[in-house]
């Protein structure tokens, strides 16, 4: 992995990590963090985070203080913050000029971020991107039709199977360029005993006999991240069956309806499961994430809290590649990150214009022996 020498920089007395936006974005950006913790350890590290985000960093190791803005929050007002913070070096991790901008208008002395179009201005240091990244293009249609009319001799193995490939070099290449470790570690989040006891009680699931198994049917970037709602629910019947667990139904309220379908579909006088959807808090998700044995769900946000937490993880992959953003280290064999021999997949497209051939070709049988294994059930 090529990495970048370490700039002339003045070691920071307080230095701010403008966070990703996403859930799962953020879950990968850990392995930056406590790289960078290892190489500041007297630091005080901030780390600038949207509003919704803000919680995930309670208890993390990595993390002095978290600074969070609003939805809608106007830039001028995050610089305000930013500058009451006196921070002597800013961490830019995303790509966007706004979050480039944030840390310019704040004065950081020091700015360190990706080199990209209209930002590279406000920084003080830009970083060159790696030669392992792969960019994550969208196929048109007619690209998709071309593929799945090949030839199987003539389709060949995506760019995708570099290893080095994976989002956390992203980050951890950032962290390098300021004098960090850039080998990976595990994502990993915090949670505390108390707070998985408090969610136990909140919910009523303590006492429960058998083993807690979590299920997250739901996929905010679209529907072709989904595995159908049909094969979620035998998935989970076969599942509980075999295991006599109890289900946790996960999501937000967006999910609230593929979630009522799951649990009436499962609900029997002898079944046991508790549709939570949008029901949670943030640190809530993670406590009952952290009880479960095993989470089956799609490539989403709790995908990536439950394995940073140390629970196994069962994925079925459609449009996005685990090899570019798969839950925890890459090529963790406690994870099981499932993919059919489809040409045109990864796609990274919202919605399928074909058949949907990558997410209906992984069967019910295969999912379920997947969370059997994961669990210890087989």
């Amino acid at each position: 992995m090529n990495r970048p020498p370490p700039a002339a920089i003045r070691p920071p007395r307080r230095l701010l990590v403008r966070g990703a936006n996403w859930l799962g974005d953020a879950v990968m950006t850990t392995p930056a963090l406590f790289r960078l913790r290892e190489k500041f350890p007297d630091a005080h590290l901030a780390i600038l985070t949207p509003e919704k985000l803000g919680d995930l960093w309670l208890h993390h190791p990595a993390v002095n203080e978290t600074v969070s803005f609003a939805s809608g929050e106007n830039i001028f007002a995050v610089a305000k913050k930013l500058r009451a913070g006196k921070f002597d070096l800013a961490l830019v991790l995303p790509n966007s000029p706004r979050s480039a901008l944030e840390v310019f208008l704040a004065g950081i002395p020091q700015r360190f971020g990706y080199a990209r179009p209209w930002r590279n201005f406000f920084l003080t240091q830009t970083v060159a991107p790696r030669a392992e990244a792969v960019q994550m293009w969208k196929r048109t249609a007619a690209e998709i039709q071309r593929l799945i009319a090949q030839p199987p001799t003539a389709q060949r193995q995506p760019p995708t199977a570099n290893p080095l490939a994976h989002q956390i070099h992203e980050y951890l290449h950032l962290a390098a360029a300021l004098g960090a470790n850039p080998e990976p570690l595990a994502p990993q989040l915090a949670v505390t005993p108390e707070e998985i006891a408090a969610a136990q009680k909140k919910f009523g699931l303590d006492p429960i006999t058998g083993p807690i198994f979590g299920l997250n049917p739901g996929a905010e970037y679209g529907p072709a991240k989904r595995w159908p709602v049909e094969k979620f629910t035998a998935a989970a019947k076969e599942i509980q069956q075999r295991t006599n667990c109890t289900w946790l139904l996960f999501g937000g309220k967006n999910d609230q309806p593929l979630t009522a379908r799951i649990e009436s579909a499962l609900r029997t006088p002898h079944s046991a499961l508790h549709n939570l959807a949008g029901q949670t808090s943030l640190r809530e998700l993670m406590a009952l994430l952290k009880l479960c044995r095993v989470l089956l769900a799609n490539d989403t946000g709790p995908m990536h809290v439950a394995a940073a937490l140390g629970t196994p993880v069962v994925v079925p992959f459609g449009s996005t590649s685990p090899a570019l953003t798969g839950p925890g280290l890459p090529g963790d064999p406690r994870q099981r990150l499932l993919t059919s021999a489809t040409p045109c997949a990864p796609c990274f497209l919202r919605e399928c214009p074909v058949d949907f051939r990558c997410l209906n070709g992984l069967g019910v049988d295969r999912v379920v022996e997947a969370v059997l294994e994961c669990s210890g059930a087989l």
